[in-house]
């Protein structure tokens, strides 16, 4: 059974993050570019589909960030 998403704290990502999850960043590659997150990858989301998505593993949980101003 695949996991819904939700909300995480601060504190859950860590978590995550030491237990092998991966870290995904939906910025736009130009904003990625200007700074990220230490060990995220970049999947802008606009440009997400099943081909950049298979990037990922299946196996281990994925955390999505974005960091939106507006």
């Amino acid at each position: 059974m695949a996991l819904m998403p939700r909300i995480a704290t601060r504190a859950d990502v860590q978590r995550l993050l030491l237990e092998g999850a991966q870290l995904v960043e939906v910025l736009p590659a130009a904003d990625y570019a200007q700074g990220h997150l230490a060990l995220a990858q970049n999947l802008p989301l606009k440009e997400l589909d099943e081909g950049s998505a298979s990037r990922l593993d299946r196996a281990r949980p994925v955390v999505v960030y974005c960091n939106d101003t507006v």
